[in-house]
């Protein structure tokens, strides 16, 4: 799944100190909601995301109100010009091409 998240300006280098050191209760959080890697670009305030996950949907509801999230959440809507209030959902960016 890719993603693309945009921060508030001039929130670049909090985002990046806050993503130095992921919270043990969310890592164990996200690997039991089926993540096996999330990785993250930041070009300028845009931010693209790919999860290696086999069901998105099932990972966005397991994670929706477990407490690690909700804090980590709480968190990011402070660095990110939209917060994800997992209302929607979330079919991220379309796959247009790919290396055979």
């Amino acid at each position: 799944m890719a993603l693309r998240t945009r921060l508030k300006p001039g929130r670049e280098a909090e985002y990046e100190t806050t993503h130095a050191v992921i919270p043990g209760e969310l890592d164990v959080a996200l690997r039991e909601a089926g993540v096996r890697s999330w990785r993250i670009w930041r070009d300028g305030l845009d931010l693209f995301h790919v999860v290696e996950v086999d069901d998105y949907a099932a990972m966005r509801a397991a994670l929706r109100d477990h407490p690690a999230n909700v804090g980590w959440q709480a968190t990011m809507a402070g660095l990110l010009e939209v917060e994800d209030d997992y209302s929607g959902a979330g079919s991220g960016i379309p796959l247009v091409w790919e290396l055979p």
